[in-house]
């Protein structure tokens, strides 16, 4: 009978998996949906005063108006050098802006416009340039993809195939620039890239894309993520020690996010015990003039150490806070005096200058009196699930789904099941996982449930329980008289801890170390004994937290900071100028005297594996093994291999293989990803 009951409980929830694919994005569900526009159009017609006033700031604005003349298209545009950067923010300004005004009116004038913006965008450019690409690709093509939401799902006559270029145009042109983020720079780049490579996913309804978004705003490497951002309780940003107006700028972007997955029916705004508010409120008090407690900071990228909280620019309030402001005290019920009070000091919000840089008119968009009503539904399909292993358990969390009773997790020990039921009626938004067997893959979905019924089930995610055999991890050299100063004189986001973990296509590693040099080796190793392989192979995957990372192969006599070894390393080329190091391979051998030697080193990488001195493009290493005899070389897509150097080298019973990772302080850890890890064999 239980053998029975299992196999229909495994047929039950492999049904149930089939129907996660067909249940599809909410439309609108950018920043604003059905019900925010039906909400706008009552306040109108009774004349609720901030909607009102809102309402009046937005249809006065130059670049509402349906006369506005494009100062586009271009073909290319770019910062950094300035191309076209004016005036594709202002077309970008104009579409959004239009396309509100007609959602909002019923006035096709102003839909006509933003449908000529939008395709004449679409249809020409073809490039966005500069060493600030990222930051270009992120803030005015937010609200082109806004536009583009509220033309497409508003009976706008905007045209099936002038859509299907548009979405081409926002995959192939715009996407590509943001997909990786932005993890080398300050984290308002960061997050400008996540909310727009967000917003690109809902308009085309790309579910791989929406899943790697809600996976970086959790847990991504740079400085853009929920908590790299928003560093500790207090609500101190990583910008803090920089300056207002970017540190507006940085949580501004992240409550896009937020409204956005809140359409889609995802809590992001109570993450981390409402990290985003505290956020806000931290910041909205010092810039009306409170004190703030500030905790001395290093960043992710390791270039930004902040030991005071910065007075520059400090009282200027950005038009962000009405958003942030109506979700947790008019959604949610909750407190948020010095947003509520920052957010009555702009009233009514206008345009988010400067340039495009936020979307503004927050009072018209997001004012409301009472909480949203919740339709009886099936609840919305579970998204950006996070699987993470400690140890003996497997970690399973979560975003809460906003109109969710309860939830189920299945589990499976292959991507395509089959699923048993791991837990039936889980409460909050996580589980622990405790009954495994080490090494072994597992893969875990979750279902929303409610008295309407379940919700398809979420994208499998998996993790390994442990390393799979037979790969360990170790610190080499760590600890002792090699510290860089007091560890404990600046907090670091990320911690100072080394770890590894795999998921079935890639190991992700958190290092730390000053690397290699004449006096040793400190870093982590991800390894294995060598016994009768013949050499090493892997790939790193974009991008990279600490900008003066070491990363590489290593086949050594052993955990010795000073043992014998033959390393492939990527290293920084200079650090005189942090924001644009550059990168080169070189091929090291380390003599048991402890002496290093540079047998070979290559010239500064080019694109694509680097762009603006940023290592933002894949790169295969591999160490070949015949004897004592060791070639190394690298390749820029796994196919055109060039041959970088080669060494003698004896190894011992005692050698092993594996990955070299440091982040070149012993302040922070760096966070990396490697694929195609595999041992060459004779």
């Amino acid at each position: 009978m239980r053998s029975l009951k299992k196999t229909l409980c495994i047929v039950l929830f492999s049904g149930i998996y089939g129907s996660a694919r067909s249940q599809q994005f909410i439309h609108p569900g950018l920043l604003s949906n059905d019900k925010d526009i039906a909400r706008i159009k009552m306040g109108l017609t009774t004349g609720q005063p901030d909607i009102k006033a809102g309402f009046e700031e937005l249809s006065r604005h130059p670049q509402s108006q349906f006369t506005y003349q494009l100062q586009g298209p271009l073909t290319m545009v770019g910062r950094n050098p300035t191309v076209g950067q004016g005036a594709y923010d202002n077309d970008a300004n104009a579409a959004f802006q239009n396309a509100l005004m007609w959602a909002i009116t019923g006035d096709i004038r102003h839909a006509k416009k933003a449908i000529e913006i939008v395709n004449a965008w679409s249809n020409t450019l073809t490039a966005i340039t500069g060493k600030d690409a990222v930051l270009m690709a992120g803030l005015g093509p937010f609200k082109m993809v806004n536009a583009a939401e509220l033309l497409r799902y508003t009976n706008s006559g905007w045209t099936k195939n002038e859509i299907l270029r548009t979405e081409k145009h926002f995959r192939e042109i715009i996407y590509p620039v943001i997909q990786n983020y932005a993890p080398f720079a300050n984290g308002n780049w960061d997050s400008a890239a996540l909310k727009t490579a967000m917003s690109i996913a809902i308009f085309c309804n790309d579910h791989q894309i929406f899943e790697n978004t809600l996976d970086y705003y959790q847990r991504g490497a740079g400085d853009g993520s929920l908590t790299n951002y928003i560093i500790n309780d207090s609500g101190q940003s990583q910008e803090s020690g920089r300056d207002q107006s970017h540190t507006q700028l940085g949580i501004a972007h992240l409550a896009d996010c937020c409204e956005m997955a809140w359409h889609q029916g995802l809590d992001l705004y109570g993450l981390q015990n409402n990290r985003l508010l505290k956020g806000f409120e931290y910041t909205a008090k010092y810039n009306l003039g409170y004190d703030v407690p500030f905790t001395p900071t290093i960043d992710r990228t390791g270039k930004y150490r902040h030991y005071h909280i910065s007075g520059d620019t400090r009282g200027r309030l950005r038009a962000v806070y009405e958003e942030v402001y109506n979700h947790y005290v008019r959604r949610r019920g909750q407190q948020a005096p010095f947003s509520a009070e920052a957010a009555a000091r702009l009233r009514p919000e206008s345009q988010g200058a400067p340039g495009a840089d936020h979307t503004g008119f927050g009072t018209l968009l997001y004012s409301r009196l009472y909480p949203d009503s919740i339709t009886a539904s099936v609840p919305y399909r579970s998204a950006g699930v996070i699987v993470t292993n400690s140890g003996d358990v497997n970690i399973i969390t979560w975003p809460s789904i906003n109109n969710a009773g309860y939830y189920r997790i299945r589990r499976a020990t292959k991507p395509d099941g089959p699923y048993e039921l791991l837990a039936g009626k889980i409460m909050s938004d996580h589980f622990i996982d405790r009954n495994l067997i080490k090494g072994r893959l597992y893969y875990y979905a979750v279902a929303a449930v409610n008295p309407n019924g379940q919700s398809a089930f979420s994208t499998s995610k998996s993790i390994c329980a442990g390393l799979p055999f037979p790969w360990k991890i170790a610190d080499i050299g760590i600890g002792g008289d090699h510290v860089e100063g007091d560890p404990d004189t600046l907090f670091s986001t990320g911690g100072k801890k080394s770890m590894a973990s795999y998921n079935g296509a890639t190991f992700e590693l958190h290092g730390i170390g000053t690397g290699t040099d004449s006096q040793g080796d400190h870093c982590t190793m991800l390894y294995q004994p060598l016994k009768q392989s013949t050499g090493i192979m892997m790939r790193y995957v974009p991008q990279l937290s600490a900008q003066a990372t070491q990363l590489g192969l290593t086949i050594r006599n052993g955990q010795d900071a000073n043992a014998g070894s033959v390393s492939l390393l990527l290293r920084s080329v200079t650090q005189s100028n942090p924001e644009s190091p550059g990168w080169r391979m070189q091929f090291l051998r380390h003599l048991e005297n402890g002496r290093t030697e540079v047998i070979a080193s290559s010239d500064e990488l080019k694109s694509p594996v680097v762009t603006s001195g940023r290592m933002t493009g894949s790169l295969w290493f591999k160490i070949n093994k015949s004897e004592n005899h060791f070639i190394s070389s690298y390749s820029a897509d796994g196919r055109q291999w060039t041959t970088l150097g080669k060494a003698d080298f004896k190894t011992a019973t005692r050698s092993v293989v594996g990955v070299l990772v440091a982040s070149g302080s012993t302040l922070i850890d760096t966070q990396i990803a490697i694929g195609e890890l595999k041992l060459l064999k004779p």
